[in-house]
């Protein structure tokens, strides 16, 4: 990502316009020690200070000497994150900082959310994004803002670039270009050499297609506990020979949003230079149709030994996260976090912002459902239910990809994901969405990451950082 489109605060010595945090329950003692005029103002103008409500209050000179923002009632909160990106979008342009009771994680939140709301995807047509800048707030750790909505804003780039443009090839690219800002060493093995590299399942799935399946492999720092993250990145999903129905695969350009997400946090957590040892694995191919696709009743050989009997092609996701989770078993992190757009089911359950995670540790279990509700990057445990192990066992082989019936089908997925990763004590699974199917504050419609602000907040806790 060029410097010069990353998120960035004004300077801190900027002359800024204030804008007045207004909460409802507190306005009336607020309005009583403004002068008269000021309250004539506000009340010829109808301002209430509900949520999202904003007011230009007027200089004697005419200018623009301070904007009022309502911030409503608690319950209002509950209902949307980021609502300071709402006053960023009333107002459009110039420079200003926050005045009023924010403070701690709610100040951090209101100021992600001013730089995020100032993002829009222009790669294809010109966009008119607000501009206006913020003066961080005092109290605020700047740069990490800034480093968690620049992760953020690659995700989003990452999503929505089409697969046109976001094949195999580009997303090694993107890669390669990350790597090459912070110093990290990538690796990357190709088509048949894949199989030479015991990697079959990820070979099968991508050899249809025109742009050879790949994995991408990344290592950076030298000290401290190890972390590897493991992502889903299937650049096109067609269905495979079970192909997909039209509605279902217009927003297949989104499958590899596990790998845009680990890439995310990734880029977080090295302009942060936290104190750890990051390895970043990405299966990266094109579930395709020709005449050397994979086959419904195919049994796939994978790097870990175990058989899979391919019951549908569009369950691929789970093939090529096997391959590589199982590479990186081999030499057990202290912590390994696997992030995927992998079933509907996890949609049906939970819908888009809500990550569905599976781990058998409870410790860590809670360390990231409460720094999700930290920073309002909300997830939800979901259970590795071992009797339901039966489901993905088809006897002929030793596992099923796509056990019948539908029941169960994001727990089943990650039961069948954790067959792979044996010797690793701490194992984490998201099955994420990766996608906002409406706009909201701070979260325009298309690609987003889902869960790494959660992830990077429990790091410190859950590796002892």
């Amino acid at each position: 990502m060029p410097s010069d489109t990353l998120p960035r605060f004004a300077p801190p010595d900027a002359a800024a316009t204030p804008i007045h945090i207004l909460p409802q329950e507190t306005f009336a003692d607020w309005m009583g020690a403004q002068t008269e005029r000021l309250q004539t103002w506000v009340e010829s103008c109808g301002f209430r200070a509900g949520l999202g409500e904003i007011l230009r209050v007027p200089g004697e000179d005419g200018e623009l000497s301070a904007v009022l923002m309502g911030w409503g009632k608690p319950a209002a909160h509950a209902r949307g994150r980021f609502a300071v990106a709402r006053a960023l979008n009333a107002l459009k342009t110039g420079t200003y900082k926050l005045d009023g009771p924010l403070q701690g994680d709610d100040l951090s939140e209101a100021a992600l959310g001013w730089l995020l709301g100032g993002y829009a995807f222009d790669r294809y047509a010109t966009q008119s994004p607000p501009t206006a800048k913020l003066v961080a707030p005092e109290g605020i750790d700047a740069s990490r803002v800034e480093a968690i909505a620049a992760g953020e804003i690659l995700t989003r780039n990452l999503i929505n670039t089409p697969a046109s443009d976001m094949g195999p090839e580009a997303l090694e690219q993107a890669v390669r270009d990350l790597g090459a800002v912070f110093g990290a060493q990538v690796k990357s093995t190709i088509g048949d050499d894949l199989l030479t590299a015991n990697l079959p399942m990820i070979h099968a799935v991508g050899r249809a297609a025109e742009q050879a399946p790949r994995l991408l492999d990344i290592t950076w720092g030298d000290t401290g506990p190890t972390l590897t993250l493991v992502g889903k990145g299937v650049c096109f999903d067609t269905g495979g020979l079970n192909l997909k129905p039209g509605a279902s695969m217009g927003l297949m350009k989104k499958d590899m949003g596990g790998a845009a997400t680990v890439l995310g946090l990734a880029h977080m957590i090295m302009a942060l230079d936290l104190p750890l040892r990051l390895r970043v694995l990405i299966p990266a191919v094109e579930n395709a149709v020709a005449g050397n696709a994979f086959r419904p009743g195919d049994i796939l050989s994978s790097r870990k030994g175990l058989s899979v009997e391919v019951n549908n092609t569009d369950a691929e996701g789970r093939l090529v996260l096997a391959d590589a989770l199982a590479l990186a078993d081999e030499t057990p992190p202290d912590l390994m976090i696997c992030m995927a757009t992998l079933t509907g089911a996890a949609r049906v359950a939970l819908g888009p912002d809500l990550a569905p995670f599976y781990t058998d540790d409870a410790n860590v279990a809670a360390s990231l459902a409460a720094a999700g509700t930290r920073v309002r990057d909300p997830l939800w445990r979901m259970p590795l239910h071992r009797p339901y192990d039966a489901m993905i066992e088809p006897k002929i082989a030793d596992l099923d990809n796509a056990p019948s019936g539908g029941m169960a089908g994001s727990i089943t997925a990650a039961l069948f994901l954790d067959r792979f990763v044996t010797d690793t004590a701490r194992f984490v699974h998201f099955d994420i969405y990766g996608w906002q199917p409406t706009a909201q504050p701070a979260r325009p419609k298309g690609g987003v990451g889902v869960g790494a602000r959660a992830i990077l907040e429990a790091l410190p806790e859950v590796l002892n950082l």
